[in-house]
């Protein structure tokens, strides 16, 4: 993902304006993906690494790859609203690139608290797929997810215990794809993170 192909913007969201980073692929784009950041108390921005790896998957597929803040962090402005509020956020991002790029592909992604933004937008948004990172399911009340939902979690992830989401996926015949060995923030998993978001995103 080439740094000129980024650009940083800011709309105007629920709660004030909201900060956006859009990475296009230009003519070889293929639709565009909207990606929500882990928990904006705990340190969560839109640069994190986790976020920012689905971001390069995204642009190496041909998506437009939309990433910002939610209320309250860098230059966004509000504050935090324990998840109605940031899910507002993800949904008026959501309509800035259906506005942008039109009618295309979606793919809305989230890692972490992020994931439970994004499953809850998909209630609301038509999605070609949704892909889940750590998914913070027991802190948050995450429902049921569209099978075209793609799960990854970490083995040793001490913040979401692998158990507690295999517990939320089974009723749904949900597959869940596990990195042995990685904790929450997938270190020294991220590009084969990458690699795995894009063989699914691919298909």
């Amino acid at each position: 993902m080439r740094a000129r192909s980024q650009e940083k913007t800011q709309i105007d969201g629920p709660a004030g304006r909201l900060e956006i980073v859009v990475a296009d692929p230009g003519d070889d784009r293929r639709g565009y993906a909207v990606i929500a950041h882990p928990h904006p108390l705990y340190g969560g921005t839109l640069d994190n690494k986790v976020v920012q790896t689905l971001a390069k998957a995204m642009y190496a597929l041909g998506y437009a790859a939309v990433r910002f803040n939610f209320r309250g962090v860098g230059e966004s402005e509000g504050v935090f609203d324990e998840g109605p509020g940031e899910l507002e956020d993800f949904l008026s991002v959501a309509e800035f690139a259906r506005r942008r790029f039109g009618d295309a592909q979606t793919v809305l992604a989230g890692f972490s608290f992020g994931s439970y933004i994004a499953a809850s937008a998909a209630q609301q948004l038509q999605a070609r797929q949704l892909v889940l990172i750590a998914p913070a399911v027991g802190r948050f009340p995450l429902g049921e997810v569209p099978q075209h939902t793609l799960v990854v979690h970490g083995e040793e992830d001490d913040v979401v215990a692998l158990g507690d989401v295999l517990d939320w996926a089974r009723p749904q015949h949900l597959p869940v794809l596990v990195f042995p060995g990685a904790g929450h923030f997938f270190h020294g998993a991220l590009l084969e993170l990458q690699r795995q978001v894009m063989r699914y995103c691919r298909d």
